[in-house]
């Protein structure tokens, strides 16, 4: 089985896995947000001895094969209005995912959850996958579901039963000092294709950096209010750790979105409080590379 995705604004990776095949999921239903499709792409090494969880008799690429075709046929049962391709690609899973579908707008891939206050551990892949990917990376914890993206329904009724019920919002983390476009646009057309509202949130450094800091993202976030008219927004600017206050802050919401600085002297990296919102998160976390 390997057929190779046509253009397509989203990807995800999976590996058999139940945090990527929520990642799957999650991102069948941000390609069908986007009107586009989803190539789900899966890694394998040639190895003379098969690894232990390879079914007796059973070859690599065979069993490479099965996860593939498992996670396809999973996503297209639930979303039979989708378009699914299938990359079954032989190499590192780094370099795999890196390099899928290079015209995508999205990666998407399944983060480990431990629930309670250790959130997420993200894996050695899924680390290095985010730290040097040029297009925003979307990390979905196991058991992630559509329903947890919306608010709770009212008598127990399903979101995935009544759409319309509203999304629960986008919140944004954003350091004044380095703004940036790609991150503010990321995260006010999540919130435009879910019908949401979006929380931006900035952590001054003192009381007096606060109150400078209101009138600064007012002023940063202006022009982006008349560009999604359709976007309730609101602001808060708050005061303490940076990593601590925005993790906080995401509590209850339906996507996180914070940045990651690309080149530079220290080249491509994860900063501490990404990282943090990473790893303490339990919602969805878009991580969206900038200059």
């Amino acid at each position: 089985m390997q057929t190779h995705p046509t253009r397509t604004d989203v990807v995800a990776g999976v590996d058999g896995s139940p945090e990527s095949l929520a990642a799957a999921h999650w991102a069948a239903q941000e390609a069908l947000r986007r009107g586009a499709g989803l190539a789900l792409v899966h890694a394998w090494h040639f190895r003379p001895r098969p690894e232990p969880d390879v079914p007796l008799g059973t070859t690599e690429r065979d069993w490479a094969e099965e996860i593939l075709r498992e996670a396809v046929d999973s996503v297209r049962a639930a979303h039979p209005a989708l378009t699914v391709d299938a990359d079954l690609v032989s190499g590192s899973a780094v370099s795999a995912l890196l390099g899928a579908a290079p015209d995508a707008r999205l990666l998407v891939l399944g983060s480990l959850g431990l629930g309670g206050v250790a959130g997420f551990v993200t894996g050695s892949v899924s680390q290095r996958v985010v730290s040097r990917s040029l297009r925003p990376v979307v990390l979905v914890r196991a058991g992630q579901s559509a329903a947890a993206e919306h608010l709770p329904a009212v008598d127990g009724v399903s979101p995935d039963e009544i759409p319309e019920i509203p999304f629960r919002s986008v919140v944004v983390g954003l350091d004044l000092g380095r703004p940036c476009d790609e991150l503010i646009e990321f995260a006010f057309d999540a919130a435009r294709r879910r019908l949401t509202d979006l929380r931006a949130v900035h952590v001054a450094d003192g009381q007096d950096a606060a109150e400078g800091g209101a009138q600064a993202l007012a002023e940063l976030l202006l022009p982006w209010r008349g560009k999604y008219p359709q976007v309730p927004v609101s602001e808060a600017v708050l005061s303490g750790r940076p990593a601590a206050e925005l993790v906080r802050a995401a509590e209850g919401a339906g996507l996180a979105v914070v940045g990651r600085r690309t080149g530079g002297p220290a080249g491509d990296h994860t900063g501490p409080v990404t990282r943090a919102v990473l790893h303490h998160v339990s919602c969805p976390v878009a991580v969206v590379p900038h200059a």
